[in-house]
Parts: structure tokens; C-alpha cells; sequence
């Protein structure tokens, strides 16, 4: 089985639009949203949802009114200024809490709780393409890095009851703990990138992120035309550093106009777009050893 996760050094450059096209490409796959914080791949997959479970990470703290003796202990040693009087009592601001565990140490009472947080939801679901594992964080909560781990691990259990030889995965942008989390135990990243300044520089730090967890990776240019010089740039760095590029797609309204139906290019009548598509999952399952 082989895993293959679609990243970009930045948000904007059309990565979930072709993780979308190559899911509708790819054969006996899995398909794995790992964009925990603002998924949108359901968007243009449309998922009948088969099953949800609730995903609990880290603690916070709350107070038992009722065993509060109302010292005000734990408001002074917050370093976080979590805790706070109401008029009858003190509470915890959840959005303050860090989840130190200090006023719960220290309470004269034992009158903190410290239950495990509700940060959000997963699910899988059903697509027109195949089996889709997805979640939702709640907004600002942390954690974003365990809850991809549980997508990936719960894409691989699926892929073995279904007897799928891919998981293709949809991470999120930057390189930070969702994007580490979701290169672990890739076989290959493919990075889309853009041609600008942001675009180059965030493909160069996603392209060391890649060299330093050994994951082999290859490049897409999206919208190569609108920046010629740019293009010539990322292509250069390609060359230096022996990383295969995929392919330069050109910027085309047929993009757009698919997302408008809620349909991905390739499901479009065929265009010169959706060939060059088609040759860039060609490559890139040579690459992660699907074409055997």
C-alpha cells in the first residue's frame, strides 16, 4: 500500500482542486482530507457521511461550584488569567486555559475538574470517487497534528479491509504540526505550488521539510503563465535540488467553472487542462511506485 500526500508551501494554490481531479484519476484508493483546521475537499466531493465519532484531546479545567470554597487560589496562580470571579464564585475561561493542570494541583478544595477537551469531529464517508476520511476541528482549538494522525491511521485500516493499494491525502498548507503529521510515513509529497515570490519561498521551506523527514517529492507549477520569470525561478530550484516536476499547469477558467457545477476538472468533457493532469498522475504514480 502506498500513500501519497498532496501539500502546498501556502494556502491559494489550487492543491485541494487537483487532490480532487486525482482522486477522480486514481484506482482502488482511499481518500483522506488532512486539512483538520479548514477542510474543503468535501466540497467538491460531496460526502454522504456513514459514520462520526467525536475526538477528545488535551484537558481543561472547570470548577465544581459546589465544593469551591472560593479562596482565590487558583485565580492568583494562573499565569494565563483562565480564571476569573463571576459575582457568585470563580470559572474558567475556555479560551484562556491552557490546560497547565496548576490550579488543579494546588486547589485546597480538590474543587477543579480536569476532563479531557472536545476539540472537534472525523468521519467517513462516502464519495463519488470512493471511501473520503475527514474531520472538523472546532475553531481555535489545538491538537490539529494528533487528530491527522487518527485520519491516517483509521485511511489505512480502510484500505486494508478494502483491499485499496492508496491513500491519497489532501494536507494542509504551511509546514507546520499538521503538515509534519501528515508526512509521516508518506511514500511521496507532491507540492503544488504558484508563481510568486510567496509561492517559491514556501515551496523551498515545504521542499526542506520534505529532505528532512526523507520523503521523496515532486513539484506542480499551478498557473505557470501568470508569472513567466517565477516559473523560471521555481524551475531552476527544481533542478538544483533533482526534484521532479510533474507538470506546469496553465492558469484556465475551466477551473472555476468546474467548481462552480461542484465537479472537478477531469469529470468536464476532456480539455488540453485535464490531458496535462492526466500525464502529471502518470508521473507521480511512477514515482510513488503505483505503476508497478
Amino acid at each position: 500500500m502506498r500513500e501519497i500526500i498532496i501539500i502546498s508551501g501556502k494556502g491559494g494554490t489550487g492543491k485541494t482542486s487537483l487532490t480532487g481531479a486525482f482522486a477522480h484519476l486514481a484506482a482502488h484508493k482511499i481518500i483522506c482530507d488532512l486539512d483538520v483546521d479548514a477542510p474543503d475537499l468535501h466540497l467538491l466531493l460531496q460526502p454522504q457521511q456513514e459514520r462520526k465519532e467525536e475526538f477528545f484531546s488535551g484537558h481543561e479545567a472547570k470548577i465544581d461550584p459546589e465544593k469551591c470554597e472560593q479562596c482565590g487560589l487558583c485565580e492568583t496562580l494562573c499565569r494565563f488569567g483562565a480564571i476569573r470571579e463571576n459575582g457568585t464564585g470563580y470559572e474558567v475561561d475556555p479560551l484562556r486555559c491552557e490546560g497547565c493542570k496548576v490550579c488543579v494541583a494546588f486547589c485546597p478544595a480538590e474543587a477543579i475538574l480536569f476532563p479531557e477537551k472536545h476539540c472537534g469531529q472525523w468521519y467517513i464517508s462516502a464519495t463519488r470517487f470512493g471511501p473520503l476520511v475527514h474531520a472538523q476541528l472546532f475553531p481555535g482549538e489545538e491538537n490539529s497534528g494528533k487528530l491527522v494522525m487518527v485520519l491516517k491511521q483509521q485511511a489505512l485500516e480502510l484500505a486494508q479491509a478494502r483491499g485499496a493499494d492508496l491513500v491519497l491525502c489532501d494536507g494542509a498548507p504551511g509546514i507546520g504540526c499538521p503538515v509534519i503529521s501528515s508526512l509521516s510515513g508518506a511514500h511521496l509529497a507532491v507540492v503544488v505550488t504558484e508563481p510568486t515570490p510567496s509561492g517559491r519561498h514556501d515551496l523551498e521551506r515545504v521542499a526542506g521539510l520534505c529532505r528532512h523527514f526523507q520523503i521523496p517529492l515532486g513539484v506542480i507549477i499551478n498557473k505557470h503563465d501568470l508569472n513567466d520569470d517565477e516559473s523560471l525561478r521555481i524551475e531552476a530550484f527544481c533542478r538544483e535540488g533533482s526534484i521532479p516536476l510533474l507538470a506546469r499547469l496553465p492558469h484556465d477558467p475551466l477551473v472555476t467553472r468546474a467548481m462552480v457545477q461542484g465537479k472537478v476538472i477531469t469529470e468536464l468533457p476532456e480539455s488540453d487542462f485535464s490531458r496535462q493532469l492526466k500525464q502529471a498522475w502518470s508521473r507521480i504514480e511512477a514515482l510513488a511506485g503505483l505503476d508497478r
